[in-house]
């Protein structure tokens, strides 16, 4: 009986570790960016997330693969903290677009980014 249950664990470890690890996003350097600009601020400037974010963005056009939520938000924000309200607007939007149920929040970051500065 012990030997039995060692066969099927060890079976299921060799299938599980034989699965695909494709992801349904192309997050390319999305989650380092996010983890720099959390834990040291000022490390990565506006200009160079937006060309990470723009690179990223090509590069997931180019693997046929969505973006993950939140990639247009921050590439909005950093062209706001840059004075470019007419690409931040189109990014938030896109942002919309691609998640409608993130409607609410990026309306808010809209009101907030765009009509106050």
């Amino acid at each position: 009986m012990k030997n039995k249950v060692l066969t099927i664990c060890m079976a299921v470890l060799f299938i599980s570790g034989c699965v695909s690890n494709n992801t349904q996003y192309y997050w390319g350097e999305y989650e380092n960016l996010v983890y720099k600009t959390h834990h040291t601020p000022g490390e990565v400037p506006p200009s160079v997330q937006i060309e990470q974010l723009q690179t990223d963005i090509e590069k997931a056009q180019a693997a046929g693969k969505p973006i993950p939520p939140g990639v247009y938000a921050h590439l909005g924000l950093m062209y706001a903290a840059n004075g470019n309200k007419a690409l931040a607007l189109a990014s938030l939007t896109k942002e919309k677009e691609l998640f409608p149920e993130s409607a609410k929040f990026i309306d808010g970051l809209i009101k907030r980014s765009l009509t106050n500065s």
